[in-house]
């Protein structure tokens, strides 16, 4: 099947999915590019519709996977099209959309001894993004969003996390509902703070812990705060004033591996 028009109704529905209103009523969402497609389909993602530039052709490295998706709608489109439902300047060949997983909290909840990084209103996609990719890369259990942070399934979001976002389980949670069931199941709720009492390389990482990650200009809420464990310092002899939440989260996370795994 080949789509050539900007103006078909299928391609307003798909170049709607740029909008968080349009990803809420329908479910889904898109990812584009060669390597987001393959990571999707290498997971298992419900991939819904892949599209291909018509002139260019299927890309290759994605043949040997169309056998393996059942249900799958694959369409040849033209240039003009993808450039109407990308979200980017320069569109890539391939676009895919997408069916949001329906797991969510549960499966993160349900693992024993895990380590967990949960975001309390981190806006910035590009920050919330490479934290979803940081975690993977430490081999964490799961990511939590909770309320204000950048939405999960936004463009910038997904190109930040790489292919991570297929990697492990990703869920948007009531925090306020969320951390009191981690605590009940034996789980040390962790943030960062100025006025930790420990630092990130005497606190021990060990067993069933979730590292809360606040704004950059906030912190984490009251709410959140108030529900915590145990705060903890990035001791920072330089003469930078902070990093960022994903550098912050990302030093928490291999200091976490460096111990849990190394240190057994």
């Amino acid at each position: 099947m080949e789509i050539l028009s900007p103006q078909n109704t299928r391609v307003k529905e798909w170049a709607g999915l740029q909008e968080k209103k349009h990803r809420d009523k329908s479910g889904k969402y898109i990812v584009e590019g060669i390597h987001l497609v393959q990571e999707a389909l290498m997971a298992a993602a419900e991939v819904e519709i892949l599209a291909f530039d018509v002139d260019k052709g299927m890309p290759a490295e994605l043949k040997p996977l169309l056998q393996s998706v059942q249900g799958m709608e694959v369409i040849g489109v033209s240039a003009a099209v993808i450039g109407k439902v990308s979200s980017t300047n320069t569109p890539q060949p391939v676009f895919a959309v997408i069916r949001k997983e329906r797991k969510g909290v549960e499966t993160i909840l349900a693992q024993q001894g895990s380590l967990v990084v949960v975001l309390d209103g981190v806006q910035d996609p590009g920050n919330v993004g490479t934290i979803i990719r940081s975690a993977d890369a430490a081999g964490a259990d799961g990511v939590i969003l909770g309320h204000g942070c950048a939405d999960l399934y936004n463009p910038k979001t997904i190109r930040s996390t790489m292919g991570s976002l297929f990697h492990l389980p990703v869920a948007e949670a009531n925090l306020g509902q969320v951390l009191p069931q981690a605590r009940e199941r034996g789980t040390l709720l962790v943030s960062t703070s100025l006025a930790g009492t420990d630092s990130c390389y005497t606190h021990d990482f060990r067993g069933s812990q979730w590292l809360l990650i606040g704004s950059e200009g906030q912190g984490i809420s009251p709410q959140t705060a108030a529900l915590v464990d145990k705060s903890i310092i990035i001791p920072m002899p330089g003469r930078a004033e902070s990093l960022n939440a994903a550098m912050a989260a990302t030093v928490l996370l291999f200091e976490a591996m460096r111990q849990r795994e190394f240190n057994k």
